[in-house]
């Protein structure tokens, strides 16, 4: 993560898998959906539960709780799938992960941001673009473009 100064802030969608807070960069949210039927992809990554039809489009969707090495569950009244516009390759890419549960936007000083530490992560560190705080929880900031590739 490049260093911020002390003045800049950024606005976060946070979403939680499990018991953990994950923070996405709200300018990559398109849109939040309740979960719809998944065409499963045979021979697709484990992570990858398959596509969904998105206004006409096919879109993959992404279970993070699996990439992160997490159990994968059930549907709960709560999940949503949301909906991102990422960049692989120099190339923008629409994608939609399963969020267990969707909290609001809000606003984060990105000086209060960190590189997650060498020890004592659960993570692949290359999945982690840094940790900060909100509210009372410490929230992972995903690098999704590792995450996906």
């Amino acid at each position: 993560m490049q260093t911020q100064s002390c003045d800049q802030s950024g606005q976060f969608l946070m979403l939680a898998l499990a018991d953990e807070i994950f923070a996405l960069d709200a300018t990559l949210i398109r849109e939040i959906l309740d979960p719809a039927p998944v065409a499963e992809v045979p021979g697709a990554r484990p992570f990858l539960r398959g596509v969904i039809n998105v206004r006409g489009k096919v879109v993959p969707i992404a279970d993070l709780r699996v990439r992160f090495g997490m159990n994968a569950t059930a549907f709960s009244p709560d999940t949503r799938f949301v909906v991102l516009e990422i960049t692989l390759a120099g190339e923008p890419v629409t994608v939609a992960i399963i969020a267990d549960k969707v909290h609001d936007v809000t606003g984060l000083s990105l000086d209060s941001m960190g590189k997650a530490p060498p020890i004592g992560m659960r993570w692949e560190p290359e999945f982690i673009m840094g940790i900060g705080k909100w509210r009372d929880d410490f929230i992972i900031i995903p690098d999704l473009e590792n995450v996906f590739n």
